[in-house]
């Protein structure tokens, strides 16, 4: 996979109209939200070649992106020189996504640092293992509170993201509901709104319920045809709906377009799911 070798620098990007927060339209006060890119969807290249992968993805006109759990691999020079990088593209890092074993007392400072270094504001959990219980739910939600209040001194704040299993009944209820149930108001419900999609979940209904915790949210589509090879924008989803709800009580400060595989290259899916929300958004 080829990576664009258009040198970027921090006047020609913060230049292009392409780069500036989209306000959505019928949302409270304009509200301006950044727009980034969950880089497990540019995985292979970010796997070979970090740095002209973030080149990449500054230069199609994302604003800010989540990295995703193998950056706590990354030695402390290889964070600074990403957070070098990154200024001087203009982007940000506003979230990362981690293990649940960053969040214990052994692991967290380092967590916190690399957090630190970054620039970034949400420590995310991606996974809770498997819990087959509600009371193995109960425990994610301590672990997750616990861990969220070893980041609060140094600034941070915990997340938690979900997939297609939090948004399915165990003993008659919800995970998803346990877990916002079992943390602190302060503690995010990052939304990945296309598995609460295929398992046929109302995405505003969640959102309406928990005013001001959805703080971002992963755009990533689907549907029945294609899975989660759609792109962006492609379903019946009503986007721009869920979008304007998260800005209105949800408490939204940025989105991450999220694609787990399409018909195109990674770079092409990622271009062609930003031109799809400018159009949504517009």
């Amino acid at each position: 996979m080829s990576l664009p070798s258009t040198p970027i620098t921090r006047r020609n990007f913060l230049a292009a109209a392409s780069v500036a927060p989209f306000a959505v339209g019928t949302a409270a006060a304009q509200k301006k939200i950044p727009v980034g890119l969950e880089m497990y969807s540019v995985r292979k290249a970010l796997a070979t070649d970090l740095m002209g992968t973030i080149r990449a993805v500054a230069k199609m006109g994302y604003e800010d992106m989540e990295f995703y759990a193998p950056y706590y691999t990354w030695t402390a020079d290889q964070v600074k020189d990403v957070r070098k990088l990154m200024d001087d593209l203009g982007v940000r890092c506003l979230s990362t996504h981690n293990n649940l074993t960053n969040y214990k007392p052994e692991n967290v400072q380092k967590a916190i640092d690399y957090n630190g270094t970054l620039g970034s504001r949400f420590v995310v959990v991606a996974s809770a293992g498997r819990p087959t219980t509600l009371d193995g739910w109960k425990a994610v939600a301590d672990s997750l509170s616990d861990g969220h209040g070893r980041l609060k001194p140094a600034g941070l704040r915990g997340g938690y993201h979900n997939h297609q299993a939090e948004f399915t009944p165990v003993e008659g209820k919800r995970p998803v509901e346990v877990l916002a149930a079992g943390t602190p108001r302060d503690f995010m419900m990052q939304f990945d709104v296309g598995t609460c999609l295929e398992m046929g979940s109302d995405p505003i209904k969640w959102i309406k319920d928990n005013p001001g915790r959805i703080n971002s949210m992963h755009l990533k589509d689907w549907n029945k045809e294609k899975g989660y090879r759609v792109l962006f924008g492609e379903s019946a989803a009503p986007w721009k709906d869920i979008i304007n709800q998260a800005v209105q009580t949800g408490g939204l400060d940025f989105v991450l377009i999220e694609q787990e595989g399409s018909d195109f290259s990674e770079f092409e899916t990622a271009e062609k799911c930003l031109a799809n929300f400018r159009r949504i958004v517009a």
